[in-house]
């Protein structure tokens, strides 16, 4: 019994965290929706009209059964999840666009994947924030690199020599990020990756990963997530040279 007061007490702590964790979830999420839909006319007609029509196929499909007002609820519900569906999608499509071309923007849409993946940002990079960040996954070793496309793809060669060394027979892929031809726009990015054929085991991730961390880094400082739009490169650069 001596032990009752401090676990209920403990418990009581724990369910007032988990409500004040989600009432800031709950915050953000709001925030971010009032963000999107002054920068995004279309936001609410479209999550409206999916609503509605999500709503007007099950009550049509119930007239024909008889069970329109027993589909009534489940046609809200996938209205509203259709709905939800479309605001995450265009956040992140909103949220892609304005880093699309920053430097850091690649670094920062790696650090996002979702699922095993090992990622080690800014493996190698010049002073001007050109970097080639090191994924390792199911798919095997991909390089990935953004900067000007006259100087990542000789830094890109050199670093795909180097951890050839290291890998020997592993799959090494390349990806430099932008919007020319043969390049993967920094919104495709994730899903590049995803789509890649799975090659070796999470064993085999994590033996390479830990061979691989002696390779080191031949990279300046990369900043944290996309600079800034308006950001004084120079006074960047010379932050990078510093250290």
């Amino acid at each position: 019994m001596a032990g009752g007061k401090p676990d209920k007490e403990a418990k009581q702590a724990a369910k007032r965290a988990r409500r004040e964790a989600s009432r800031a979830r709950y915050k953000q999420i709001w925030q971010a929706f009032q963000m999107q839909r002054r920068e995004d006319k279309a936001l609410l007609p479209l999550m409206v009209g999916a609503l509605l029509l999500s709503v007007a196929v099950f009550f049509v499909i119930g007239l024909f059964f008889g069970l329109e007002w027993i589909l009534l609820p489940l046609g809200i519900a996938v209205g509203v999840l259709a709905a939800v569906s479309i605001f995450g999608r265009r956040v992140q499509r909103n949220v892609f666009s304005k880093a699309d071309g920053q430097p850091g923007a690649a670094g920062w849409a790696l650090d996002n994947l979702r699922g095993q993946w090992r990622v080690t940002p800014g493996v190698a990079g010049t002073t001007h924030l050109d970097a080639v960040h090191r994924v390792i996954g199911r798919p095997g070793i991909i390089l990935v690199a953004e900067g000007a496309p006259h100087r990542v793809k000789s830094l890109l060669a050199q670093e795909k020599k180097r951890t050839a060394r290291i890998a020997g027979t592993m799959p090494i892929y390349d990806v430099i990020v932008g919007n020319d031809e043969g390049q993967v726009p920094l919104a495709k990015l994730q899903r590049h990756l995803t789509k890649l054929p799975r090659n070796i085991s999470r064993q085999e991730m994590e033996t390479m990963e830990a061979r691989l961390a002696a390779l080191g880094s031949r990279a300046a400082a990369m900043p944290k997530g996309p600079l800034p739009a308006g950001a004084k490169m120079r006074s960047v650069q010379r932050t990078v040279r510093r250290r």
